[in-house]
């Protein structure tokens, strides 16, 4: 009777032990809804009288060490606005946007303070397809003006994913069999090398929007209900950099978060007005171009992905203009290089790739072809290295495109001879000559014959 009397009492504990724990679990989610609407709760962000930030040296209590900060995103409202709260937790330095930053931005970017974001840019995020699968390694792109960023940040995804993951082998397989963990890992990474480059590895600065409104319209600046919002962080490290972005990947890839306007924002405070300045020249004042009822990135924002530098031309170095005046072309070889080709593509020189962006140290490339962005790739390290590679080889082509199931493959033969070509131009119907992307790819490799391997040409 006894033992009996002590196992009941012993389960009846168990149960209470139980109760007491489901209750507690059932008021921790309710704690996390009400802080996930920063229901009763305030922005503290220190700053002086003149909006600029505290430094990185300077902390809330004087120790020198920057106070983790708590504020809530600003919550959805419709079809084109940002999504629910969700909390933000940093030790960097942190400052709201001013009125003087907000006018300079939407300048930079429009050439006035009237214009705001379409609705195709204010939907454009950074998301993935499922993972372990023939589009793991890829984003989802739509259409409008976002789509060249998203191409672009796509090319340094597989960068990292090919030429920079330690431990992973170098192959196709490897991109198709990632998980939803390095997905995450791929954009932060990504993300985050492309704001510490445009910051010359000093300085990243990061773009978050947060409920409380820093900035008020006024005649001359239209708000949008978004860029006002915003609060910059600013983070001293690389690799803190990849574990903030990390941290708050919901801002650029969530449903309705704005992303890829929060990552151009991001990019644009982090190369910093005065650099944009001196990057750009007289044929570009502005980074965005109005187009059909939304807006285009001009060449300086691509360029300012791949390479750092908001540089508006495509040629090597710099060159003089129809009046003498200097034209900023790119200096560098970079990573990941570019491409392009339309049927009314200008023949001067001004407009030609030139070694640089055509000759990357990687074999990785976005592709402007009559307007539409693709990215291809090699996952040959050496192609670009040995020019015994470059006799034959694979170029894989993703373009993004809603009935792109898995990648292209494209076999380019550099040594192919005349009647090769010839009977390649037959394969796809009388009177074919070249698609547009292998007219890209013969810009690269002239003269050479790309075999599509049984997929219909696109583009």
């Amino acid at each position: 009777m006894a033992v009996a009397f002590l196992d009941q009492e012993q389960s009846s504990q168990e149960m209470d032990l139980e109760e007491i724990t489901r209750k507690i679990s059932f008021l921790d989610k309710w704690r996390e809804i009400f802080s996930y609407h920063r229901l009763g709760t305030n922005n503290t962000t220190p700053q002086n009288h003149e909006g600029s930030h505290v430094s990185a040296a300077k902390s809330e209590d004087g120790s020198g060490t920057p106070q983790p900060k708590r504020q809530g995103l600003l919550p959805s409202s419709g079809p084109c606005s940002t999504s629910k709260p969700s909390i933000i937790s940093s030790k960097s330095s942190s400052f709201p946007i001013s009125l003087a930053m907000a006018t300079k931005l939407r300048q930079s970017l429009f050439g006035n303070t009237v214009y705001v974001f379409s609705c195709d840019w204010k939907k454009a995020c950074f998301r993935f397809h499922e993972p372990f699968s023939d589009l793991a390694f890829a984003l989802e792109v739509g259409k409008g003006g976002a789509q060249s960023i998203q191409m672009a940040v796509q090319g340094l995804i597989i960068k990292y994913l090919l030429f920079t993951r330690e431990g992973k082998d170098c192959n196709f397989h490897s991109l198709c069999a990632i998980s939803k963990q390095e997905q995450k890992q791929a954009l932060a990474v990504a993300l985050a090398g492309i704001l510490w480059v445009a910051g010359e590895a000093q300085k990243a600065t990061i773009c978050l929007v947060t409920e409380d409104t820093q900035v008020t319209s006024t005649p001359d600046y239209a708000g949008d209900n978004f860029t006002e919002r915003l609060q910059l962080f600013e983070v001293l490290e690389k690799e803190a950099t990849e574990k903030f972005i990390y941290d708050h990947l919901q801002c650029f890839s969530g449903e309705g978060s704005h992303g890829v306007i929060l990552f151009l924002y991001s990019l644009i405070f982090s190369r910093t007005f005065e650099r944009l300045q001196k990057d750009l020249d007289v044929s570009t004042i502005h980074l965005l171009q109005p187009n059909a009822g939304g807006f285009l990135c001009r060449q300086a924002v691509l360029n300012m992905v791949l390479t750092g530098r908001a540089s508006p031309h495509v040629f090597n170095g710099c060159q003089n203009g129809k009046s003498q005046e200097i034209l900023h072309g790119v200096p560098a070889r970079s990573n990941v290089g570019y491409l392009q080709w339309g049927k009314h593509t200008s023949e001067d020189g001004l407009s030609q790739v030139g070694s640089m962006l055509k000759t990357p140290k990687l074999p990785i490339w976005l592709c402007n072809i009559n307007g539409s962005y693709s990215v291809l790739f090699s996952t040959n390290r050496q192609l670009l290295a040995d020019w015994k590679a470059e006799r034959r080889f694979d170029l894989h082509l993703y373009g993004g495109q809603p009935f792109q199931k898995k990648p292209a493959r494209l076999t380019v033969d550099t040594h192919s001879h005349h009647w090769e070509s010839d009977q390649c131009e037959e394969e796809h119907g009388p009177g074919r000559r070249f698609s547009p992307v292998e007219m890209a790819i013969r810009t690269k490799w002239r003269e050479a014959t790309i075999n599509w391997n049984g997929t219909v040409p696109f583009f």
